[in-house]
């Protein structure tokens, strides 16, 4: 069992650059590279906004990442396509992963402008079958998978109401697409972008670096100011993503070299890539040294939020309550699969962690 004074301080945050200035206004683009355009939508969440890329492509624009479906969106797009797009036709939307914020227009983009939706497969077919769950009652895998975790009556409940609201968010997802592979080089305008997939935080998320810009299109897999959620399911509850989630960074780090700009989907584009990863996988290290401390006693999922996110987390915050339990007990699963941690499950079905 590791001890107080094996758990060490803190990583020092990097010190990252932010070369890019201001971020552009809704519905308006900034140029951060040669026929490459900064564009930021909004969101109705604690994380305002999302980044999205347009790529001149000949005589139109690859998209990547869309925007939620929201009023906003839509008229943001409206105002950039005959504004910062120059009415340019979309000749194709690549989407780095499924998540409704960067996937939610893809739909709209695609029918209107008659092009091809490009994602990995796992992603795509991860997508479609989110979006089925819009209608049905939640299922009881999920309902037994919270409760395991501590959550009481109230918290599921509002799991109940929640449930299958994916598909709300997303314009419906065009009935084929065009399959990405890691590693592949994609010919967009007069540069090449290579395919990087990353794990953990989505199934098959693709990064997108062009060597000759000096560019990397990172999605959600490297943000530069806060760290990307990495949860474990009730469709996967034995998952272990966070060792999905640690490859990735030693992967990214392998295969792009440290003088990018990075083009994150959430925060401001900068340099300092490696840093970053390493300051990442450095602060993962140290969150599971204090959540192995912290399993002197036994504890359930829910009993960990301090010592992963220095914090407490209320139930009736939803959204955070809801991430934080699935984060948790992708911590928790980390250390069981490495035979330092075990768990038991008492007599209401809830299960309790400790220290192997």
């Amino acid at each position: 069992m590791a001890d107080t004074q094996d758990i060490g301080p803190q990583p020092d945050k990097p010190t990252l650059l932010y070369p890019c200035g201001e971020p552009p206004a809704s519905g308006a683009a900034c140029e951060v590279a040669p026929g490459v355009l900064w564009i930021r939508m909004p969101m109705p969440f604690a994380l305002t906004h999302i980044n999205l890329w347009a790529l001149e492509d000949g005589e139109g624009w690859t998209i990547v990442d869309t925007g939620l479906q929201s009023g906003e969106t839509a008229a943001a797009w409206q105002a950039l396509l005959p504004g910062a797009l120059r009415n340019k036709p979309v000749t194709r939307v690549l989407v780095t992963h499924m998540h409704p914020d960067h996937v939610g227009m893809a739909g709209w983009l695609t029918r209107k402008f008659q092009c091809r939706l490009w994602m990995t497969r796992l992603e795509y077919l991860t997508c479609r079958t989110l979006v089925a769950d819009t209608g049905r009652a939640p299922p009881e895998d999920g309902l037994s998978f919270y409760r395991t975790a501590g959550w009481g009556e109230d918290s599921i409940e509002r799991y109940r109401a929640r449930f299958g609201s994916f598909g709300k968010m997303m314009h419906a997802l065009p009935d084929s697409y065009r399959r990405i592979h890691g590693g592949e080089t994609l010919r967009i305008g007069r540069h090449d972008w290579t395919v990087v997939v990353g794990n953990g935080h989505s199934p098959e998320h693709a990064c997108f670096y062009c060597p000759d810009l000096k560019l990397l299109i990172s999605g959600d897999q490297v943000l530069p100011r806060i760290s990307s959620n990495v949860s474990v399911f009730p469709t996967e509850p034995d998952a272990d993503p966070l060792t999905d989630w640690m490859n990735s960074l030693e992967r990214l780090k392998r295969c792009v070299p440290n003088d990018v700009l990075v083009l994150p989907a959430h925060n401001e584009p900068f340099k300092g890539l490696h840093e970053r990863l390493d300051y990442l996988a450095d602060s993962q290290n140290h969150a599971l040294r204090r959540l192995q401390h912290a399993l002197r006693e036994p504890k359930r999922a829910i009993d960990v939020f301090t010592e992963l996110f220095s914090r407490p987390i209320p139930p009736e915050d939803h959204g955070r309550f809801n991430l934080a339990t699935g984060e948790s007990i992708a911590h928790l699963n980390y250390l069981l699969q490495r035979g330092a941690a075990k768990v038991h499950t008492d007599e209401q079905g809830v299960k309790w962690y400790s220290g192997a």
